[in-house]
């Protein structure tokens, strides 16, 4: 009878213990599937009634939300941040997005960092009209400047396909021709980058590609663009107006503009000619942005500098994770400062009146 009573307990001991690890099982399944899901769900970025703020990314473009996005309340108004402190360079926002100078980083340390991960980089380019003549001096010190050992895919964008330049291309590098219209108006041509770079990562990058900057074409590389570079949204400080007070900023000052930024407002004045960052940052940047610039346009609104305004207004809600310093694009016909040690790429000198059909 003894017997009996042990034989009945060990079988009910053994009962209560399938039934907590069945437990446990089960709900660690349902919280892996729950964090699966939640991956796929869309980031409610609806944060500015006066924005257009588009629709989430087709189901294809299955893009991972990130909760690192730094949105801030609309017209939020607080004291002007710089990048420069008398003849010191300041290395961080106030929002705590590092400032990229030269000395600020170790590129042997960040290079083997990232190198494992075999991450794939993609540069964009427009080369319309006149502005083919950059190209090849464009792709030639990209090859010896921008990412040099990791896997790079520039896309060119040109009504002139015939004329893109030969340039030998290391290994794991390749260049993409996508034709585009040509156009009488080079603000029309400025305004529809951000439409034809949102159609590029739906259609081709959002399964290939982990980061991609967008660059100017009439521009060279210098020095060292690499790893330092990454981050989840990424601008680039624009050399003219760093030392200004944002009063004096180009901001589009319009309140019917959907690019207004008010003279009290505002953190630096972003370069549109360089940013970047994670694939799917610069999708929702880049749809945001042509929406905004459709929805002025339906109203007879062109913003003072078309999608470098419309940028600045995303840029400025939206805080980059990492801002580079002027360094990242200086200008040919500029002196450097003080404290620019290092040119890494620079817009060349030009004509516009010869490059521009409508100036």
């Amino acid at each position: 009878m003894h017997l009996l009573n042990v034989k009945f307990v060990t079988v009910i001991l053994l009962l209560i213990l399938l039934g907590v690890l069945y437990s446990y099982i089960f709900r660690a399944y349902r919280i892996v599937v729950s964090f699966e899901q939640k991956d796929k769900i869309p980031v409610d970025r609806a944060h500015d009634s006066s924005l257009v703020v588009p629709d989430q990314p087709a189901p294809h473009a299955d893009f991972r939300a990130h909760d690192s996005s730094l949105v801030v309340p609309d017209h939020l108004q607080y004291e002007q941040p710089s990048i420069v402190k008398g003849n010191d360079v300041v290395t961080v926002t106030p929002w705590l997005a590092p400032v990229v100078w030269e000395g600020t980083f170790n590129p042997v340390l960040l290079d083997s960092i990232y190198r494992p991960k075999n991450i794939t980089i993609a540069a964009t380019v427009f080369a319309v009209g006149k502005y083919i003549m950059f190209l090849r001096n464009f792709l030639e010190t990209a090859e010896q400047h921008f990412f040099v050992g990791f896997r790079v895919h520039v896309y060119v964008f040109t009504d002139q396909p015939k004329e893109v330049p030969m340039v030998k291309m290391a290994a794991g590098r390749q260049l993409m021709v996508r034709s585009v219209p040509s156009s009488k108006r080079w603000q029309e041509i400025s305004a529809r980058r951000m439409e034809m770079i949102q159609t590029l990562i739906e259609e081709k990058l959002f399964k290939s590609t982990d980061y991609i900057f967008c660059l100017d074409v009439d521009s060279k590389f210098h020095g060292r663009w690499g790893t330092e570079s990454l981050g989840r949204l990424v601008a680039v400080v624009h050399p003219g107006y760093y030392r200004d007070k944002r009063s004096r900023f180009p901001y589009e000052r319009r309140p019917a503009s959907r690019a207004y930024i008010a003279p009290e407002e505002g953190d630096f004045y972003y370069c549109g000619g360089a940013f970047g960052g994670l694939l799917q940052e610069v999708h929702l940047l880049t749809k945001t942005c042509r929406a905004n610039f459709e929805a002025d346009a339906q109203e007879d609104i062109e913003a003072a500098w078309q999608e470098e305004s419309h940028l600045n207004r995303y840029m400025w809600t939206n805080k980059p994770s990492k801002v580079l310093s002027p360094e990242y694009l200086w200008q040919d016909f500029k002196a450097k400062n003080p404290e620019i040690q290092i040119i890494r790429f620079s817009g060349v000198v030009k004509n516009y009146a010869e490059i521009r059909p409508n100036v």
